[in-house]
């Protein structure tokens, strides 16, 4: 008589920690995505206050300071704009963007701290008021949270 015998099963249970749950840690590209959009949404709020004061406290007639304003604010737009674009065949689009956001940003706090101590293409500017305070956490958020996301990426 032959007798029918059963493969041997290899499965092993999983130990009471390893037990998956039905929603998962956030992983890393979840993370890089909140760090992207967060970075943009930082970006988006220097271009804005970059506009504000164009308007609003007369940037306009400056002959070089105006000009930059407006660049920094259509710079920010772009940028931020391109990084909330979801999407993962931009990944190569959204590290240069995340790139350009650090570099505005960066670019924009370094000019405001010349033009706090020396003369900035003819202008200086004085005092710390809302508008740049806002300004330099916003700057200095987007090139954290975009220098995150880079390492991320």
């Amino acid at each position: 008589m032959s007798q029918l015998r059963e493969p041997m099963s290899r499965t092993t249970r999983p130990e009471p920690d390893e037990v998956q749950l039905n929603e998962p840690a956030p992983t890393v590209e979840r993370r890089g995505t909140v760090l992207r959009t967060l970075g943009a949404l930082a970006v988006l709020v220097v271009g804005a206050v970059h506009l504000e004061q164009y308007f609003s406290v007369h940037f306009n007639v400056i002959p070089i300071i105006g000009p930059l304003f407006v660049l920094n604010f259509a710079g920010a737009t772009v940028i931020g704009i391109g990084l909330l674009i979801p999407s993962v065949r931009l990944r190569l689009a959204h590290i240069l963007l995340a790139l350009g956001g650090i570099g505005l940003a960066a670019t924009s706090f370094v000019f405001l701290f010349v033009s706090e101590h020396h003369t900035l293409f003819g202008f200086r500017d004085y005092g710390y008021r809302a508008a740049i305070v806002i300004a330099l956490a916003a700057e200095a958020a987007a090139v954290v949270l975009l220098s995150g996301y880079l390492r991320r990426a």
